[in-house]
């Protein structure tokens, strides 16, 4: 499915590997079109734990790689915004 969204020209927030992870994972995403990106991780408090990506990027797929050898084990939130695209994915810290 992952390569029809990347020709439907669709905005992809793909699931962070690995998953569980200990301490870094990585996470992809995919634009169609350059836009405006915010990629951030917060606790299932809604608190924003980190912010990884700020920035104008131009289109393609991009990898991120998230360390978050201080923070507890448990499940976080991380979430995209690019364009009008709005989306955000588990994934679970396992020390």
């Amino acid at each position: 499915d992952d390569e029809k969204d990347i020709k439907l020209n669709k905005y992809v927030l793909y699931q962070n590997y690995p998953n569980p992870f200990n301490p870094s994972t990585q996470i992809d995403f995919y634009l169609p079109s350059s836009s405006n990106v915010q990629l951030k991780i917060f606790n299932l408090l809604g608190e924003e734990i980190a912010q990884l990506v700020n920035e104008e990027k131009p289109a393609g797929k991009y990898e991120v790689n998230f360390n978050a050898s201080s923070l507890a084990s448990g499940v976080y939130i991380y979430k995209i915004q690019a364009g009008g695209f709005v989306s955000s994915k588990k994934m679970i810290l396992l020390k």
